[in-house]
């Protein structure tokens, strides 16, 4: 798959964008030349990181606003985890995260996602302001591809191997970038043929999910592979276990290792980052895009003078 640095020599992988502009809502991005800060709000009592710290309703609402303050371009909002577990009733997950988009659609033109695999949920969830459906299952659900469809919707399809909820034994891979990058091309290719259109489609290869740490490190290392797929492309690598178990930390202290991994992901064509500390992440995108070229330095005071302060 060809690769296309800045400059010869550079470390950075520049994927040829098939869209790079997005419009969401009143929110447009474009991918060529910015990379999307996409904050995290889990409306569950048992949720991945913080625990329930955001499952009171408020307390969501607040964590999204203040998100948006710290500089996300995005906020990603569940009520059902990934991880092994009873199912979560539709309803039930509905009423977890509908109150949240709507406060926070009411608040901000953010863009919003709502992190679902249920075609109800999905469908109530763009109604009440979400403008993507970040479906963890990569669109195996056909009626879930039938909302998309018919609402224009955006949709994030994500790698697994099993179903949301379920126990998987070991995972085994020949070449996970490679069969991960396959699944992602054919799972894009059934949403078109269902009615999706193109250029709302963004992809993750899903760091994690159904994989072990050498997995995510591989996909860490090799992003431009999956970058190069030609949608924009999510890495959702925030406080998660192979970032723990590279480090030998626990949730809390995760931070460094987390931005490190979505740094060198960035460079390897990542346009959205999913973080759990916004604004730490907010810092490092900053720096890639200003080294990048695409922002400018926030000042320029540092010897741009005839006589400079030491």
């Amino acid at each position: 798959m060809e690769q296309t640095p800045v400059h010869p020599g550079s470390p950075q992988f520049v994927p040829h964008l098939l869209h790079a502009r997005h419009t969401f809502g009143q929110r447009v991005l474009d991918f060529d030349r910015q990379i999307a800060l996409m904050a995290i709000i889990n409306r569950t009592p048992d949720s991945f990181y913080d625990g329930g710290r955001t499952f009171a309703l408020q307390a969501a609402v607040d964590a999204s606003l203040q998100a948006v303050s710290d500089g996300a371009d995005w906020v990603d909002i569940g009520g059902a985890p990934f991880a092994p577990g009873p199912a979560i009733p539709a309803a039930e997950e509905a009423d977890r995260i509908l109150p949240v988009i709507q406060a926070v659609r009411n608040a901000s033109d953010v863009v919003i996602s709502a992190d679902t695999f249920l075609p109800e949920v999905a469908e109530q969830a763009i109604k009440a302001g979400a403008n993507v459906v970040n479906d963890t299952t990569g669109l195996r659900n056909r009626d879930l591809a039938a909302v998309v469809a018919e609402t224009g919707a955006h949709v994030i399809i994500t790698h697994s191997l099993a179903e949301p909820r379920t126990v998987l034994g070991r995972p085994a891979y020949t070449d996970v970038v490679t069969e991960v990058a396959d699944f992602l091309v054919r799972q894009v290719e059934l949403a078109v043929m269902l009615g999706i259109s193109e250029d709302r489609i963004l992809v993750d290869p899903g760091h994690d999910l159904n994989k072990n740490t050498l997995h995510s490190l591989d996909i860490t290392r090799r992003f431009a592979e999956i970058a190069g797929l030609g949608y924009p492309t999510l890495a959702a690598v925030s406080n998660k276990d192979f970032i723990g178990e590279t480090l030998n930390l626990p949730k809390p202290e995760r931070v460094e290792g987390s931005i490190a991994a979505a740094v060198m992901c960035a460079l390897g064509g990542a346009r959205i980052l999913r973080m759990h500390n916004v604004a730490a992440a907010r810092s490092a995108i900053n720096v890639v895009e200003a080294a990048m070229g695409w922002r400018q330095p926030a000042y320029l005071r540092h010897n741009m003078g005839d006589v400079n302060q030491p």
